[in-house]
């Protein structure tokens, strides 16, 4: 997985968008992407919501899992093309969320962190305002592998789901839960942005041969 020099902000302006009192761009379409070629690079932006890392008091060890998953995957198809490290507050997550997928430049998007019971976390009812569609059947999958190694991973109200062109997928804060829920759908993940980009096998009956 290829990535710049990481900072805790990388991505689009933010001057831009519905924050501060600006007003959000038009949506746009996702770029084109080399139709025809399935598994072409997909566009991957990581969001991590932490107050302690935000403030600098906290290494974003979870990212680094996260990137180390996505580039063991077989042909590391995955380019990082963002990176931010934001305080747990749900209207800027919801801000940036849209800024990321109506901006047409990025066909993925990891949240990490903020999905549990805890008084700031705020991540999945941030994500849940600017979804269009859920994908249950993904967060349910990044559950059920959990629970395998502890119970506890039933608390996690991570979602996923789609906004426009591009995915959104919760993971959990630490950098163990966030890797494993990760590689409960990173198979899977490939053929739904293929669809999403208008390039996978549409026909759910096609998806079980």
């Amino acid at each position: 997985m290829s990535h710049a020099a990481r900072g805790r902000h990388r991505g689009p302006p933010v001057g831009a968008g519905r924050a501060n009192g600006r007003t959000l761009p038009q949506r746009r379409a996702a770029r084109p992407r080399r139709r025809g070629t399935l598994h072409a690079m997909y566009r991957t932006v990581l969001v991590t919501l932490s107050d302690k890392g935000a403030a600098g008091e906290r290494e974003d060890t979870a990212a680094d899992a996260v990137r180390a998953a996505l580039g063991a995957h077989a042909g590391a198809p995955f380019e990082e093309v963002g990176y931010e490290l934001l305080p747990d507050e749900r209207p800027r997550l919801r801000a940036r969320l849209r800024l990321w997928c109506d901006g047409g430049d990025a066909d993925l998007v990891l949240t990490i962190g903020g999905t549990g019971l805890g008084a700031r976390d705020r991540t999945p009812e941030a994500t849940r305002d600017v979804l269009d569609r859920e994908v249950p059947g993904l967060a349910e999958r990044m559950r059920a592998v959990g629970m395998q190694a502890t119970p506890k991973a039933a608390l996690s109200r991570a979602v996923v789901g789609v906004r426009g062109g591009t995915m959104i997928v919760n993971l959990p804060g630490s950098a163990k839960g966030a890797r494993e829920s990760l590689e409960a759908i990173l198979d899977v993940l490939p053929h739904a942005l293929d669809v999403l980009r208008g390039e996978g096998r549409g026909d759910p009956s096609a998806w079980h041969a």
